[in-house]
């Protein structure tokens, strides 16, 4: 029998054969380039109006970030091509093993089960990787327009987008283990991806756990990576995942095994997922890598509240949906959590719109706490919240302002992209799959 290393390479070519005869994998590749194209057409144009409008050579910080107005929007593409269309690459080649009998030729290999299914999802990645050309495409495109481009924000939204794409496709060769039918796998998949916007819908009501769960869906952590944060807690959870989906998959295609015994394995696996994402959720450390800092503070004021030893207690009275709440949260908390991990903040409502507490007494207030001292504002603006922990902690504000970001406006037009996303790129995917199935015949 050969050894496990010599099968890992005949199992890699024929995956790779199974993803270019996959007719999936195609439509795929040829929608990729519209969807990206349509994204990055339109950021262009109202970037470039913008600039046109009122840039200057000084810019206007954010509004002329090309991490906000480029990139974010661009790889949103990438983003919807991950939901709703790799998951049908990934069921069809697991699925189709078994469904042709494959399955069971491999289960005779040398090879475990864990490197056939790792061997699948590196497939799977690589023809991702392939399909993502077209925002790198883009971001060529807008280097010929003269744009700017931080290397370390870019890095952060490409991470982000790749471990996303090993989400989809962890998540869908486990539903393919399990199901019986490609048709019943891509409900799974749906119903969990609809499933983790739900939840997302419910934080946003309810706050609280779920508001703490919808940090770590798909949507969310793609959000943070495409604002050029990248969060050492989110990023250990994904690759956690995508670790427990591949291996929920490798005990389902065992096809020798007892399905009770695959069932208490999947229950044991799913138990140490939990624990596991559990104690990774209490990790700390994250990196702001966008070019105008805008998930940190001022260097200065970054400098000064790290002097804070103590704990600091928030106390926030506003509802889950009051647009106070929602600047609050991402202007100054979630900036707060990264420079203090002694920060503990409550939110208070009987409500979760607040429509009905506006005359409540205390409605609106922030609490601060501190050395025994404390405080309370209605203010919710950074500098407002900044200012009362400064006083709490007998801290001089800082002066610094080098930290200011002017930005990069480019009044320019998306000359040619049209061409690239809507004709070349589809002709082209076109010309290799009639090529690939010709040869194959």
């Amino acid at each position: 029998m050969a050894s496990p290393r010599g099968v890992v390479w005949p199992l890699i070519r024929k995956e790779w054969r199974e993803l270019l005869a996959s007719r999936a994998w195609w439509i795929f590749l040829v929608l990729m380039g519209p969807l990206v194209g349509v994204a990055f057409i339109s950021a262009v144009r109202a970037y470039g109006e913008a600039s046109g409008r009122g840039g200057t050579s000084a810019g206007v910080g954010e509004a002329f970030s090309p991490l906000v107005g480029i990139w974010a929007p661009t790889f949103s593409g990438c983003e919807i091509a991950a939901a709703f269309l790799l998951p049908f690459v990934a069921i069809r080649l697991v699925a189709g093993d078994k469904q042709s009998g494959a399955l069971k030729i491999e289960s005779q290999l040398a090879a475990a089960t864990w490197v056939r299914v790792a061997v699948k999802a590196a497939v799977l990645l690589a023809g991702w990787l392939i399909a993502s050309l077209a925002a790198a495409a883009a971001v060529l495109l807008w280097a010929a327009y003269g744009g700017s481009i931080y290397a370390p924000e870019l890095a952060a939204v490409v991470l982000g987008h790749l471990l996303n794409a090993g989400l989809t496709i962890a998540l869908a060769c486990a539903a393919a283990a399990i199901a019986e039918h490609p048709s019943t796998a891509a409900i799974i998949t749906l119903s969990i991806t609809v499933g983790t916007w739900i939840v997302s819908f419910i934080a946003a009501i309810h706050g609280g756990l779920w508001e703490r769960l919808a940090a770590y869906t798909p949507t969310a952590m793609v959000g943070q990576f495409q604002h050029g944060l990248v969060r050492l807690d989110s990023l250990l959870i994904a690759v956690a995942l995508i670790a427990a989906g591949l291996a929920f998959a490798a005990i389902w295609i065992r096809i020798g095994t007892a399905v009770r015994r695959r069932a208490w394995a999947s229950l044991a696996l799913g138990v140490a997922a939990v624990a596991l994402t559990g104690a990774l959720s209490l990790i700390r450390p994250s990196w702001d890598l966008a070019e105008n800092r805008m998930n940190s503070f001022s260097r200065g004021d970054e400098a000064a509240l790290r002097t804070i030893a103590a704990p600091l207690r928030i106390r926030v009275h506003l509802a889950p949906e009051d647009p106070r709440r929602v600047d609050l949260e991402r202007r100054t908390l979630s900036k707060l959590r990264r420079v203090l991990p002694q920060l503990h903040v409550e939110y208070v409502s009987t409500t979760s719109i607040g429509l009905f507490e506006q005359t409540a007494a205390g409605y609106g207030e922030i609490e601060y706490e501190l050395n025994g001292r404390s405080a309370s504002s209605r203010a919710t603006t950074p500098e407002a919240v900044l200012e009362s922990i400064y006083s709490l902690a007998g801290i001089a504000p800082s002066a610094d302002n080098d930290d200011d970001f002017r930005g990069h406006p480019l009044a320019a037009e998306p000359r040619g992209a049209a061409v690239v996303f809507y004709v070349a790129w589809p002709g082209v995917a076109l010309a290799c799959a009639a090529l690939n199935y010709r040869r194959s015949r």
